[in-house]
């Protein structure tokens, strides 16, 4: 009977502990889902922050600003293969939100640049970034970072 309850236990840890990564962040009409970074190795003085953003309105929104307790420098940027080489760049004018949609901030592609980082991010930790919206305002995140060369988000 011990043995039963230890298995129905660890079963429900390995089965909850995704969960404890996929929590949703919600202001207006905008969710941001599974937050997340890559752990930094020592010494490097940039990250980057990935996300899921939905809009549930009825008409476009757009993330204009972000800023974090890791880098004083936060900026959205994109990532994109131009003539056959891989450029980055600030996106002007912020991150449109379409209505009824969402836009994937992932690696290769959109992300928020954090410059100038205090410390380095380790795998485990957490940190927050706060996202400013025009329209729906203002929401904090808690990123959740995995492994240095992590793909995805810790737990997905």
């Amino acid at each position: 009977m011990r043995n039963l309850k230890r298995l129905i236990l660890a079963v429900a840890l390995i089965v909850a502990a995704p969960a404890a990564f996929a929590e949703d962040f919600k202001v207006g009409d905008i969710t941001v889902s599974q937050p997340w970074s890559r752990a930094t190795p020592a010494g490097a003085e940039v990250a980057a922050g990935f996300m899921t953003i939905t809009n549930g309105g009825a008409t476009p929104d757009r993330l204009v600003a972000a800023s974090s307790d890791v880098a004083p420098m936060v900026q959205i940027h994109q990532m994109s293969m131009q003539n056959g080489v891989m450029e980055m760049k600030e996106v002007e004018g912020g991150l449109e939100s379409p209505a009824g949609g969402s836009v994937k901030l992932e690696p290769k592609s959109y992300h928020i640049m954090l410059m100038h980082l205090m410390h380095p991010l380790k795998e485990g930790d957490r940190f927050k970034i706060e996202l400013t919206f025009e329209k729906a305002g203002k929401v904090t995140v808690d990123v959740a970072v995995g492994g240095i060369g992590a793909t995805k988000a810790p737990g997905a």
